[in-house]
């Protein structure tokens, strides 16, 4: 068995060697280039799996170290964001613009947007609505006034026409009472010639708008309205009044004049009276 001596002088001898090997190997090291891209690697590697399982938003590109937005993707399946997969998303970015600027440009080269020409815009604003040329407000209101200027040539034109058929005109209505009234006096109790010209105002298709402008040219809104020669006798109360006082035939000789003759009829008997 060896001494304690013995045994102290081989541990120093190991010591010593262990110091030694270590001392020259730190040496040698320090000599070798370094490649930090293994630890880089790993650390990025590292980092990026721990990015995706926690949702942080942003990866780390290996060799790098940066960090990028989470929209560029593993493109080439390496299993890493590096600078190739950055360059990749760079290159689609630019074509997805690229596509996107000749859609735009086939657009406008089939509807160019163009804007009006000086000549064809007047005003601009609240009050210059519907000054440019053409435009939509003033063609309206130019349209509806030149159809009512048309239409009211048409009743104008069609009011002389019947006013024209007979010295006497009676504008009616079929359901009106007081038109009837007025009717039965004039047409069964008197024989007038030539014979009375009816207008039933709800049958013609100008009905209402001659109805108006009998308003307007006789004072007189409502039916019946008997004229002689284009003037208003009156309703229906102005004809009976006139026939109760024995007056009717010498206002309506008055107003016909020559041209109109006018009988009063006795029932039940053939005899007329000539006035």
């Amino acid at each position: 068995m060896p001494s304690a001596r013995r045994v102290r002088l081989l541990m120093m001898v190991v010591i010593a060697a262990v110091i030694t090997t270590l001392f020259f190997t730190s040496q040698m090291r320090s000599t070798i280039p370094h490649d930090n891209r293994t630890v880089h690697d790993f650390f990025g590697k590292t980092m990026n799996g721990l990015g995706s399982q926690q949702g942080s938003g942003q990866v780390v590109m290996s060799g790098k170290g940066t960090t990028v937005d989470s929209t560029v993707k593993d493109k080439d399946g390496d299993g890493s964001v590096d600078e190739d997969d950055e360059q990749l998303a760079k290159e689609m970015a630019d074509r997805l613009r690229a596509a996107e600027q000749k859609a735009k440009d086939l657009a406008n080269a089939k509807a160019p947007l163009k804007p009006d020409s000086p000549s064809e815009v007047i005003g601009v604003g609240s009050s210059a609505g519907g000054q440019k040329k053409g435009g939509a407000k003033g063609s309206s209101k130019e349209d509806e006034d030149s159809k009512e200027s048309e239409e009211d040539r048409e009743v104008e034109a069609t009011l002389n026409t019947i006013l024209k058929k007979s010295p006497v005109v009676i504008f009616s209505k079929t359901f009106c009472p007081y038109s009837k009234r007025a009717k039965g006096v004039l047409l069964e109790k008197y024989s007038i010639d030539p014979a009375p010209y009816v207008v039933e105002l709800d049958e013609h298709p100008l009905g209402k708008q001659l109805q108006a402008r009998l308003g307007v040219k006789t004072g007189r809104k409502t039916v019946p309205n008997i004229m002689i020669n284009g003037k208003s006798v009156g309703g229906s109360d102005e004809i009976a009044e006139l026939d109760s006082r024995k007056t009717l035939i010498d206002k309506f000789k008055a107003m016909g004049g020559k041209q109109l003759s006018m009988k009063e009829r006795f029932v039940g008997n053939a005899k007329e009276k000539q006035e």
